[in-house]
């Protein structure tokens, strides 16, 4: 009798175990510290997708996205009819990529020496100082910008090159120096930010690799190139992963901000999120932005499993997915 009694208590308890509302609420206070982050991705990720839907439309306020008429693939067609798309193309991935290999190689330099610093005060100070224009808005970036490139009152015109016996130079219409410029403001502020990643996955590394390294005679370039780098190879992989699913978009705030959205630098600064910005300020064609838009988000994505794929091919430990 009590087998009986036991064996039909089994699946009970079983069932109550397996509960899956039994597992949430184990779990609520970590759920509930997680639901701003959720609403948050749902709301600037997740409801906007609903706009997809335009980059097929002939939209139509009166009608609305539902109502508007399918128009097929003529707003792609229409995104590409000038050359300019396709010169705008080029800026942007040549831009990207750009950036993506000079500030990975001066990031991980920078973690490299940041490393080498054993004062912790001094460690701590360049570690903030380098962070800081991370969380710069573009906006101050842009005007910090202008106080060096001002033609009449600029640091650069009036301290460096006109002591120096030179003309000074109109900044905002010489487009010809703006990749480089560009450039080097990225550089100042993703940088420090980067570096920081690469630190804290240097500082992981056990220091016992160190220990015997240093028995064993190795300089310390043998210790860097034997122990530090390949420790900071998968993290290198999964960032440029990651910045190559954006190599199809640009920083709007660098490209629009800094250049003051000047007329005469768009021949080398023009890139596709300015490009259907401005697009859509003139004509007021959301057509146009939401082919763009969905243009990114595919060949993005089409970029980044294709990478992961040949970094899994190579190296199934150090591919992201």
């Amino acid at each position: 009798m009590e087998a009986v009694r036991q064996s039909a208590a089994r699946p009970v308890a079983a069932s109550r175990k397996g509960n899956p509302l039994r597992k949430l609420w184990k779990f609520r206070a970590l759920i509930i510290l997680a639901l701003p982050g959720l609403a948050l991705l749902l709301i600037n990720n997740y409801l906007p997708m609903f706009g997809v839907f335009l980059a097929f439309k002939d939209f139509n306020y009166a009608k609305g996205i539902i109502g508007s008429d399918w128009n097929g693939f003529d707003n792609f067609h229409f995104l590409f009819a000038t050359s300019d798309m396709w010169h705008v193309i080029v800026h942007t991935i040549v831009y990207n990529l750009a950036f993506l290999l000079i500030n990975t190689v001066l990031s991980v330099l920078l973690a490299l020496l940041l490393n080498e610093v054993r004062h912790r005060f001094l460690s701590k100070f360049y570690q903030s100082t380098m962070l800081l224009p991370h969380f710069i808005s573009m906006v101050v970036v842009a005007y910090l910008v202008y106080g060096f490139l001002n033609p009449e009152l600029g640091f650069i015109n009036k301290s460096i090159l006109e002591p120096a016996g030179k003309e000074g130079i109109s900044w905002y219409m010489s487009p010809q120096y703006w990749p480089y410029i560009l450039t080097v403001v990225n550089i100042w502020k993703s940088v420090g930010f980067g570096s920081v990643i690469y630190l804290a996955t240097i500082v992981g590394i056990d220091r016992e690799y160190y220990e015997a390294a240093m028995l064993d005679g190795a300089s310390k370039w043998k210790q860097m190139t034997k122990i530090t780098l390949p420790f900071l190879i998968p993290v290198i992989i999964i960032l440029t992963l990651l910045a190559i699913g954006r190599i199809f978009s640009a920083d709007f705030g660098l490209f629009y901000q800094v250049t003051m959205n000047a007329g005469m630098l768009k021949s080398t600064t023009d890139v596709i999120d300015t490009y259907v910005y401005n697009a859509l300020l003139v004509t007021g064609d959301t057509n146009l932005a939401s082919a763009a838009g969905l243009l990114q988000a595919v060949v993005g994505f089409v970029l980044i499993v294709s990478v992961n794929m040949i970094v899994k091919r190579v190296s199934s430990d150090n591919s992201l997915f």
